[in-house]
């Protein structure tokens, strides 16, 4: 970190905390030339989650967009707005944690249907009839046969 009172590229951690919200580090620093103090503060570098759509059109991760979809599948179930809230939680850090900044939206279809197939075999089927396209009652029964 360069000392902003005389320039020197190298100085040492003294102190290092939290801020209040817990968003950034705050640092205190001592320049090994000048020996003056001066505080920095740090902040994890957000990038973006890319969805492929399947027209190939590419937009922004939105996670209202799965909550959305969920609560549709879970209307008028006994589903617990936590469990939504923890598996959507599972599903963006999942897609976070991948090399790939980008990923198909029929990933993350995979990733809400397996979510729903734990908190509720009936969303999961809604989900997966809307998702999969079933044209046919041969399809509901072949998925429901799978649970």
């Amino acid at each position: 970190m360069r000392c902003p009172f005389c320039g020197y590229e190298e100085s040492k951690v003294i102190d290092s905390r939290p801020t209040d919200e817990n968003e950034r580090i705050r640092r205190r620093r001592e320049c090994i030339q000048c020996g003056k103090r001066f505080t920095t503060y740090e902040t994890i570098e957000d990038v973006p989650i890319i969805v492929i759509k399947k027209d190939k059109s590419r937009e922004v991760f939105d996670r209202n967009k799965v909550l959305k979809g969920m609560l549709r599948a879970c209307e008028k179930r006994p589903v617990n707005s936590a469990d939504l809230e923890t598996a959507i939680n599972d599903i963006e850090t999942t897609l976070q944690s991948a090399t790939d900044r980008e990923v198909t939206s029929v990933r993350i279809g995979e990733l809400i249907m397996e979510k729903l197939r734990e908190i509720d075999e009936v969303a999961y089927v809604r989900f997966a009839s809307v998702y999969k396209a079933f044209d046919s009652a041969s399809s509901f029964i072949e998925e429901i046969s799978k649970l």
